[in-house]
């Protein structure tokens, strides 16, 4: 199933999931996003391709707009990869697989 291990966050168990060793790739977004929908179906490819050596997450920005704020992030998509609980990459807009992947990589 497409998407199976794209982890939903919330406000409340956000801390807690990025705080892991596990690197954590956070993609911030919203349902009337356009650049989001397009982003989308390659987030979830890559929770797949990276299942158990990085947690994938999406944040609903519009459902949860504490962390969004203490992160500022002004624009989405957003994609944050937290290690240990600190920003380790960040980038903005709807790029690329392999960009992403890039960032992975060097995480892991």
């Amino acid at each position: 199933m497409a998407g199976a291990n794209v982890t939903h966050l919330t406000d409340a168990d956000f801390e807690a999931t990025i705080k892991s060793s596990t690197p954590c790739l956070v993609d911030f977004w919203a349902p009337w996003c356009g650049p989001c929908k397009a982003i989308g179906p390659v987030i979830e490819e890559l929770a797949d391709s990276y299942a158990g050596k990085v947690v994938v997450a999406k944040m609903n920005v519009d459902e949860n707009p504490a962390t969004p704020g203490k992160f500022g992030i002004r624009a989405i998509p957003t994609l944050i990869l937290f290690k240990d609980g600190n920003v380790v990459d960040q980038v903005t807009g709807a790029v690329g697989k392999a960009q992403i992947q890039t960032m992975l990589d060097r995480a892991i």
